[in-house]
This record gives structure tokens, C-alpha cells and sequence, in this order.
């Protein structure tokens, strides 16, 4: 789990992982150079548990990568990362590893994430779909194939990382960083797929909240530098998602977020 600027969340998440089903896990916690006093709080709380401090804020893939290489240097067989912004259900770790125990060519297992606020309603079922020519992106709502598994809760086989590598820090800061993994395990082989047995809640994007014309940029970015390693035609891609982008935010009346996707574009 990573925690930056969140220990509030943190807690609450840790709080529900320990009520989980069976014992055969440990709780492992990143923290992303967090500025709001998270580490007293979070090691006040919880003594005993593994505090890792990635020294600055890496993103959410890099302070990611700092816990997943220690749980594979530990020996786990699978690492699960779930948001801190999250709660989960009792047997939502056991259904994700009933899974990937049952078929050993899949490299990760989504959960159904359901809203936090409204807790009966679907915000993605395990992952999502990526048009590769529009650069758009959409959550799964009911059973389905996906092309990426959601880094809001993702059970990774650790052969499978591995092989592949792990989240790609240096192109993806924020945002698109499990897709990039997603589309590198389908290519090498790996199966993606979702237990539906699996329940978590999140409150999404409660980092930097919608509307924010830094969300906007960290995504643009990142889908840019998707793009221009898994589309097609990556030069057409890029023009069409850069359009559509911003023409979007000029009908919503947000030059400062149209600003945002043109400093992305330029910097991706």
C-alpha cells in the first residue's frame, strides 16, 4: 500500500486488512515522502507492521516499485496493492489469489471496485479497455475481457513481474502506469482477468480531486507516453487524443485545464 499525504485513508485501509480471512499475508506500507506527518501517525497506529520510506515522492508507480521489490526479495509468491484510499471486503485477498492459484498463466487479478460513498454501485469490475487510436480509456462495468487490471486492486503473480519488469517509473509518474504493465503481460503471454468474489471500496482520485488542471496534466502526459509505445501508429494517435483532449476542455469553458494538456503534450 502506498501512503503519501494520507494516513487517515491509510488507516482506515489497513484497519479492514487486518479483519481479513486467513493469515497467510503481511501488510506492507510505502510512504512517498509524505510532508503531513502520515509516518508518525501511521507507525503510532500500527507498530508492528513493515514501514518502507521511499525517500521522495517517486509517483505511484516508483513508490510502488519500492514494495514490491522488497515483498519478491521477501519471497512472496504474489503481491497485491491496494489504494490507501480503499477499504476491502474480508475475503477479497483470498478470492483474488483462489484465482491465480486455479490457472498459472495468469499474471494479474483485478477486484470489483465498488464506490465508497455508495457502496452498491460498480466503479470498474477488475480493469478496463483502452481504445489505442482515440487514447481513451473506460472501466469495465459488468463482466468482460479487460486490457488492463486497475491499480486500485491488483494481484500480480511475481513470476509474472519477473519476466516483465515492473512498473515503469521513469516514463509514468501518474496515472496509466497499470495499463503499461497491463498490455506488457498480455504481450508476453500472462492473462489478465478479474474475480468477481473479490470486493473493494475506493474513493477515487481523492489525491488530487476531479477538475484539477494537474490531474489533467499528469494523465495527458502519461497517455502520450502510452501511446507512443503500444498504438499503432503512435504520430495519429497522439494528434487524435490531443484533439479530442482539448476540445473537450474548451466546451467545458477550462482554459486552465486546456493549458494543462498543452503543457503535458509538450513535456511528454
Amino acid at each position: 500500500m502506498l501512503n503519501w499525504n494520507g494516513w487517515r485513508d491509510t488507516v482506515a485501509c489497513v484497519a479492514s486488512l487486518l479483519q481479513m480471512d486467513g493469515d497467510n499475508f503481511t501488510v506492507l506500507i510505502v510512504d512517498n515522502n509524505s510532508s503531513d506527518d502520515s509516518v508518525r501517525h501511521i507507525s503510532q497506529a500500527f507498530p508492528t507492521l513493515k514501514l518502507l520510506h521511499a525517500g521522495s515522492n517517486l509517483g505511484f508507480g516508483g513508490g510502488c516499485n519500492v514494495g514490491i521489490r522488497y515483498a519478491l526479495q521477501q519471497g512472496a509468491e504474489y503481491v497485491w496493492l491496494i489504494n490507501s484510499d480503499a477499504t476491502v471486503d474480508r475475503g477479497a485477498l483470498s478470492a483474488l489469489v483462489h484465482v491465480a492459484d486455479h490457472d498459472q498463466s495468469v499474471g494479474a487479478v483485478g477486484s470489483v471496485v465498488f464506490e465508497a460513498e455508495d457502496t452498491a454501485r460498480v466503479q470498474l469490475w477488475g480493469g478496463g479497455r483502452v481504445n489505442l487510436w482515440l487514447g481513451r480509456s473506460t472501466h469495465c462495468l459488468a463482466a468482460g475481457a479487460v486490457d488492463f487490471v486497475s491499480g486500485a486492486s491488483m494481484l500480480l503473480r511475481g513470476t509474472a513481474l519477473n519476466e516483465v519488469g515492473l512498473f515503469d517509473q521513469e516514463r509514468f509518474f501518474m496515472y496509466w502506469e497499470d495499463t503499461d504493465l497491463g498490455f506488457r503481460l498480455r504481450r508476453a503471454g500472462w492473462k489478465l482477468t478479474v474475480s468477481k468474489n473479490s470486493k473493494v471500496w475506493h474513493n477515487q482520485s481523492s489525491s488530487l480531486g476531479f477538475g484539477n488542471p494537474l490531474l489533467d496534466e499528469y494523465a495527458a502526459r502519461s497517455c502520450f507516453r502510452f501511446l507512443r509505445r503500444h498504438a499503432p501508429v503512435p504520430a495519429v494517435s497522439v494528434f487524435l487524443a490531443l484533439l479530442r483532449m482539448l476540445v473537450k476542455r474548451v466546451l467545458v469553458g477550462r482554459p486552465d485545464r486546456l493549458r494543462a494538456v498543452w503543457k503535458a503534450f509538450r513535456t511528454a
